[in-house]
């Protein structure tokens, strides 16, 4: 067997059966490659039926020596496994070395949250007088009402709002679509924008169906929506690291706090595991010590 034709007929399975995106079909080749590097600087030659155990352990101990962090070599590991999984399935391995291999331990990170006080310092930092304040309202109000990732925020179409339902049709990891709800402050928000601001832009051709635009008419960047959370950010006063994805993390946070069911979450997180949404299970101390003192009758 050869690497690189293996590896191309799994690129193809990812892309055509997985249905991944681009950007994932990379990230899973990357692992591989990664391997192949460790194998030519050893100077191992080992064939994909030749691997084993031993040498898997081996591979992870020198990325871990490389400084990788414990979260990028269980990723890495991840994707190596992925690759036998699909040889097996192929009928092309009868056994998988990465069966028995461990992959590292790692400590749950809690996400950074705001609370509701901090959602709100921020909207009221937005200077509504000006056509991107407007914008950007309608930006922060998505990001926290529906739980959105940055990229889903900036694919998001025209032709999936549904207003008069309250949902959002949003493409995922993996282009996985699902429908989301959305709040009527953001609607309310959404709208002025459209109404007010978007209409009177010259829109670029191929990028009249996004819902969000900047000031030439074209879809937003990743970065122009961090740089827009990280100066509202210091304007507000906030001395937290916030991103995109903390609108996110404290969404489902107060979701769960407010008692949601952990499975509507998911769904509307668009995980794939739940282990991935509980998670946002956790509370902070001072929470758990207010419960204790409001309903415990030795408090």
């Amino acid at each position: 067997m050869i690497w690189s034709v293996c590896i191309k007929q799994f690129e193809q399975y990812l892309q055509l059966e997985r249905s991944l995106s681009g950007n994932s079909v990379e990230a899973y080749t990357r692992d591989i490659n990664k391997l192949l590097d460790f194998l030519q600087l050893k100077g191992l030659q080992v064939a994909p039926e030749q691997m084993t155990p031993a040498i898997i352990r081996e591979f992870l101990e020198w990325i871990a020596e490389l400084g990788m962090t414990p979260h990028s070599q269980a990723r890495t590991l991840s994707g190596i496994r992925a690759f036998y999984k699909f040889l097996i399935m192929e009928d092309m391995l009868p056994h998988d070395p990465t069966e028995t291999v461990e992959a590292p331990k790692l400590s749950r990170k809690l996400p950074d949250t705001l609370a509701f006080h901090e959602i709100e310092q921020l909207l009221n930092a937005i200077d509504l007088s000006t056509p991107e304040g407007t914008r950007n309202r309608a930006i922060l109000e998505t990001l926290y009402s529906s739980g959105l990732r940055v990229t889903e925020l900036l694919e998001l179409k025209l032709s999936n709002l549904y207003e008069d339902m309250g949902f959002l049709k949003v493409a995922g990891k993996g282009d996985k679509e699902r429908l989301v709800p959305i709040g009527r402050d953001a609607l309310k928000h959404i709208r002025l924008y459209l109404d007010g601001i978007r209409c009177h832009l010259t829109i670029k051709k191929g990028h009249e169906d996004y819902v969000f635009l900047n000031r030439r008419g074209a879809k937003l960047t990743r970065v122009m929506v961090f740089t827009i959370i990280k100066d509202l950010t210091a304007k507000a006063g906030i001395q937290k690291q916030v991103s995109p994805h903390t609108f996110r993390h404290s969404f489902a946070t107060h979701l769960i706090e407010g008692g949601a069911d952990l499975r509507a979450v998911q769904e509307m997180l668009g995980h794939e595991s739940i282990t991935t949404t509980e998670i946002y299970t956790h509370l902070d101390r001072d929470y758990l010590k207010q419960v204790i003192k409001d309903y415990h009758p030795r408090s």
